[in-house]
């Protein structure tokens, strides 16, 4: 298919920010392929919070970077704020991934030598922007951290490095933030804060946010709850259920499995 360079376009609030169509994405080649997303069409709704589940090897982290647009599927369609991912170059992508794409990952991320306030800001000045002071403090008081912006990762805990690690990826207003495993690396306590503060972005400020977890606990924050496996949508799950549902619905799953 060919590719072009064309900037990006903002879409509009009456589309999804995040749609896959028949996404199937294979690895290895021959023999040796290996399925790790089987034509799954799906579609995250502006201003909802979506948790992806299943047992290992089910696809649930190749989900999260294709439609991220880290990774390209074998086919199908993935649609960011109204732009399909296929149209674009490398360079147009990488443009779209930063302007309209946060991503959270497990472990936070952080430069060690930068403060709180620099490393909120660094992808910016990496893309040649200079935010202002005002700007990154908004994003750091968006997490609760506003006071610790002079600090550096070795002087705050587990938590509140992940929530810089969110600041950083909400700073420039993304259509939709992915989270691999934010709470993976923390303990309970933190792991809730982290977590309300998640819930907090979807409810008062209308993030999209589609969030990996092997956590039911964790899951039980979400609007609603997919259950992967074999690379297929196996189960979805309303949001209310709560987490002992939630596990349960799981191991069903990996009993199947």
């Amino acid at each position: 298919m060919m590719t072009t360079n064309v900037r990006p376009q903002r879409g509009t609030s009456s589309q999804p920010p995040v749609r896959l169509r028949d996404v199937t994405k294979h690895y290895g080649a021959g023999e040796r392929t290996v399925t790790a997303l089987d034509r799954l069409t799906l579609d995250f709704a502006a201003g909802t919070m979506t948790a992806v589940m299943g047992p290992s090897g089910s696809g649930k982290s190749t989900l999260l970077h294709c439609a991220a647009g880290i990774d390209r599927p074998s086919s199908g369609e993935v649609l960011i704020d109204g732009t399909d991912l296929a149209g674009l170059d490398e360079n147009a992508l990488t443009v779209l991934r930063r302007e309209r794409v946060g991503f959270v990952f497990q472990a936070f991320n952080l430069v060690s030598a930068l403060t709180a306030a620099q490393n909120v800001e660094l992808p910016l000045r990496l893309a040649g922007s200079r935010p202002a002071a005002a700007e990154v403090r908004a994003a750091l008081d968006a997490v609760g951290l506003a006071d610790r912006q002079g600090h550096r990762p070795s002087e705050l805990s587990g938590g509140q490095q992940q929530r810089v690690a969110i600041a950083r990826a909400i700073i420039a207003r993304p259509a939709v933030l992915f989270a691999d495993e934010p709470t993976g690396a923390l303990d309970s306590m933190a792991s809730r804060v982290v977590l309300r503060l998640l819930r907090d972005l979807v409810d008062s400020r209308g993030q999209t946010v589609v969030m990996v977890t092997h956590d039911p606990a964790a899951a039980a924050y979400a609007d609603r709850v997919l259950l992967l496996a074999d690379g297929r949508l196996a189960d979805e799950l309303p949001g209310g259920e709560g987490a002992e549902a939630i596990a349960a619905r799981t191991a069903a799953l990996e009993v199947r499995a």
